[in-house]
């Protein structure tokens, strides 16, 4: 076992030396609330006929223009901000509330959003409006009456009342427990005092009990209030529309894209509920193939491919569809005009994850695989052209990924003999077949004990399991670290910042689809770019980017969840528009730098910014954290300043090459997975700078420390022995001599 007072000093050590190496990224300041001398109290009956003229019904529509959702929200702004939460909006859709006098007003802009904290504040074009007041939610005591207001499923304009049950992290997020009913419409709603001000923004029921219910505090709407980032509806009906000049959907459904996937939810109006999503790619001459990965919930789903598809009703579909699968001709777009030719029960279905579908069609004949395996064979020769693409049933939420049309396309499964490799370590389990009743009558009949030994042989399992996957993890590591240090040692070229920042995200998540994220990254400086007339100059160049980055796209600096490791994750970042000083520079640097704009990477202790370097002109140090507020010399001083015991150095404002770039964001992850307790997170991003600097001294002592601690002896002498065996500048001998003495004792022990 590891010495367990040794563990604690290193594991100080660690604390105390890593602030060192580089200041974290600075969190906003936090909000001055006045305190106000608190009004008489009211009754239910009075709250709510006050309250009730602030209270709207938020609705969104659907691609047949009927209504899709249906949500609460309530004025905190005489102008025109309505608050609600982020999940009752929908996405790209067109927004209308309604007042309680049966005034209607569609919404002009997404004013301020919060993913962390599922908020939105929403603006419409109206004055003198009846406003709530926010009220500090820290002040509201447990076992205080509270009353919600909504529209709980389509009764507008409903009252309930209960009591403030307790405070609690809802997936990390700080929430107010309220003890009474909350059903599907009070989403949004305000949670009111018995004074009828606001201390909470109803979100969500509790799944264990009926009357119990929860609400984000109030207080973290302020934030967005004092830095909001307004979206107006012409932009944000784009975000996650399928590009038209790549995809055309027919006959419903609403299909979005989200980072080079496709997802797709609600019901088609075809028969079936069926929903077509066509590619606009050219088709090859037959022979060709098509291909797609799915995967869906429910597990009883139906989603696939489409091929000679007449662009309405006319099609083949080769499908997932109840865990069985099917080729189908559809005819027309009724019941009489659908056939099934063909429909298996397939072995190599996966049912969870992702499932490579693909069509190879020939002159003769059409040949449907399920994961490389030629599954269903079929001659029917009725449609030999038409276009090509997906297709969804019923009410199926399915996600495509890498869909594909070519003459051939390669295999994405793994080489066989790597699957046998991978096989012989879960020997001959099989989890796909019930107990024969004959083992389990002998079982019950003749050994008593056998409950307790199936169960310790079952733990068994799961703990090889949980080895194999923990050595599946490594690996995913191991590949992702390499190709960082190769992007990142890229001489023949310039560097590719945001390849490498996407990698970064992907040490946490091998589903992260770097290529991808970089295709939606060319689109946006491509529609950038083709709003900028030809002859502009660099300085208009980036008043456009401006004016996209923070006005149309609506990013924004991270305001009440800033900790959050989504923020250092730059394909979250993309897709939510939030991040951190750093990682909101990496996009802005990259679309500069696809829009050839002369900007640069300046790291502040504590806050990363950018610099507009013109080859005329003044240069601009920008905040992008700050929706692009310019700033001079001396407020980066002052900036410096207010960190405290750090000197003003003029290297602060060189440019910073990618690799301090990418070194500085895996340590801020490594800074909240030390504040979070996670050795193993830890480990792995100083893993990852050890990759990329491989003489780091601090680093090879934090991993030496952490090996130590995640008894990884074996790791840990390497690292020790090479700080023994270098004359260290960065970390005092008398601590690698301690480590040493620890280590060899462990090392002891373990050998008796």
């Amino acid at each position: 076992m590891v010495d367990a007072g040794k563990l604690a000093n290193f594991l100080f050590l660690l604390l105390v030396l890593w602030p060192a190496v580089l200041p974290a990224e600075d969190a906003p300041a936090a909000d001055a609330l006045s305190a106000t001398a608190p009004p008489k109290k009211k009754t239910v009956e009075e709250v709510f006929t006050e309250a009730r003229k602030s209270v709207v019904v938020i609705t969104f529509e659907g691609r047949d223009g009927e209504r899709q959702g249906l949500g609460s929200g309530f004025i905190i702004s005489s102008d025109g901000l309505i608050a609600t939460n982020l999940h009752v909006i929908g996405e790209a859709r067109p927004i209308q509330v309604k007042l309680a006098d049966d005034r209607k007003f569609p919404v002009s802009a997404v004013h301020a959003t919060s993913k962390s904290q599922d908020l939105a504040i929403l603006k419409v074009d109206a004055t003198d409006l009846p406003a709530l007041e926010l009220a500090d939610s820290d002040s509201l005591r447990e076992g205080a009456p509270v009353i919600a207001l909504g529209n709980p499923v389509g009764l507008q304009w409903s009252v309930v009342s209960g009591v403030l049950s307790g405070r609690r992290d809802i997936e990390g997020r700080p929430m107010l427990q309220i003890a009474m009913p909350i059903e599907r419409g009070n989403s949004g709603g305000p949670l009111l005092d018995m004074e009828g001000r606001v201390h909470g923004v109803v979100t969500l029921k509790s799944l264990q009990t009926a009357n119990l219910g929860f609400a984000v505090p109030g207080n973290s709407l302020k934030p967005l209030l004092e830095h909001p980032n307004p979206i107006p509806m012409s932009r944000w009906l784009t975000i996650g529309v399928l590009d038209p000049t790549e995809w055309i959907v027919r006959p419903g459904g609403r299909w979005r894209q989200r980072a080079g996937r496709i997802l797709v939810e609600g019901e088609g109006t075809g028969f079936g509920s069926r929903g077509l999503c066509l590619s606009t790619e050219t088709v090859p001459p037959i022979p060709f193939e098509v291909a797609v990965q799915v995967r869906f919930t429910p597990r009883e789903g139906a989603a696939g491919l489409v091929v000679h598809s007449d662009g309405k009703d006319r099609h083949y579909g080769f499908y997932i569809s109840g865990g069985r699968l099917r080729f189908s001709r559809f005819d027309g777009p009724d019941v009489y005009a659908w056939q099934v030719l063909t429909e298996i029960d397939p072995r190599k279905l996966l049912r969870e994850g992702w499932n490579d579908l693909k069509i190879r069609v020939e002159a003769d004949r059409m040949i449907c695989y399920l994961n490389d395996e030629a599954v269903i064979q079929s001659t029917d020769t009725t449609y030999r052209q038409g276009a090509v693409g997906l297709c969804k049933f019923r009410q199926t939420e399915a996600e495509f990924r890498n869909f594909e049309v070519a003459a051939t396309i390669a295999s994405r499964q793994a080489d066989a003999d790597i699957r046998e490799r991978v096989d012989s370590l879960v020997d001959e389990i099989r989890d796909d077949q019930t107990p024969r009743v004959q083992l389990v009558n002998e079982l019950t009949a003749g050994v008593p004990e056998a409950p307790e030994l199936l169960a310790a042989a079952a733990d068994e399992l799961e703990r090889r399991a949980a080895r194999i996957r923990r050595i599946g993890e490594e690996i995913h590591v191991r590949q992702t670290q390499r190709e960082l240090k190769a992007v990142l040692a890229n001489r023949d070229g310039e560097i590719d910042l945001m390849h490498a920042a996407l990698l970064v995200a992907r040490l946490d998540n091998r589903e992260v689809d770097v290529d991808a994220y970089l295709r939606l990254l060319d689109r946006m400086a491509s529609r950038i770019g083709g709003q900028i007339p030809m002859a502009s100059s660099p300085a208009d160049t980036l008043r456009a980017l401006d004016r996209a980055v923070f006005e149309e796209l609506g990013f924004h600096g991270s305001r009440t969840d800033y900790s959050n490791r989504s923020n250092s994750y730059l394909n979250e970042v993309l897709d939510d528009r939030e991040g951190l000083p750093i990682t909101l520079s990496i996009v802005y640097l990259e679309l500069a730098r696809r829009l050839d704009l002369p900007v640069v990477g300046i790291g502040l202790p504590g806050h990363f910014m950018v610099r507009f370097e013109p080859k005329e002109g003044a240069t601009e140090l920008i905040d992008v954290f700050d929706r692009g507020k310019r700033l001079s010399r001396e407020d980066a001083m002052s900036r410096v300043e207010e960190l405290g015991d750090i000197d003003w150095d003029e290297s602060y404002l060189d440019p910073q090459p990618a690799e301090d770039i990418i070194v500085r964001m895996l340590r801020n992850l490594f800074s909240v997975a030390r504040d979070e307790g996670d050795r193993e997170s830890m480990l792995r991003y100083t893993d990852s700078v050890l990759t990329i600097r491989p003489e780091s001294e601090q680093d090879r002592f934090f991993r030496a420390v952490l090996c130590y601690q995640t008894e990884r002896l074996d790791e840990a002498r390497v690292d020790v022995n090479w700080l023994l065996g270098h004359d260290n500048q960065a970390i005092s001998r008398e601590a690698i001599v301690d480590l040493d003495r620890a280590l060899t004792r462990e090392e002891r022990r373990r050998n008796e």
